[in-house]
């Protein structure tokens, strides 16, 4: 009997311990940069945003089909846990902001969602600042 409750004592704690290491390397590869593209779109969103579900439902299905998407990649960020080493101009304040980086530093932004045909038109103008393919 006490070796079955030794064993769910341990069982638990394995299954807390494997669960804590999974989240953290969900956020710990959130925070990293993409290594494979020199510029990336991202999106500081957060829970419940109404404007966010509505770029993901327009937008988010084709964005990585895109020359746009190719070009500068989606990287989804929680607006409350920006990663410490992008250099951008101005904090984040507003859901959704999409901000273009370049090396991990700020090459122009998109606050909030202007509907999807303001959106490709302000991400174009953007993109043409990017210096790398």
């Amino acid at each position: 009997m006490v070796v079955k409750a030794m064993m769910r004592f341990l069982s638990s704690n394995v299954q807390r311990s494997a669960k804590r290491l999974a989240i953290a390397l969900v956020v710990a590869l959130q925070l990293m940069p993409n290594p494979g593209f020199a510029a990336e779109l991202l999106m500081f969103s957060r829970a419940g945003c109404y404007w966010c579900e509505e770029w993901h439902r327009l937008i988010g299905p084709i964005y990585p089909k895109t020359a746009e998407g190719a070009r500068a990649p989606l990287r989804e960020i929680d607006i409350a846990h920006p990663p410490p080493t992008l250099s951008l101009t101005a904090p984040v304040v507003f859901a959704p902001t999409f901000v273009v980086v370049e090396n991990d530093k700020e090459v122009g932004r998109i606050t909030g969602y202007p509907g999807d045909e303001f959106f490709w038109v302000l991400l174009a103008e953007i993109l043409k600042k990017v210096t790398t393919e």
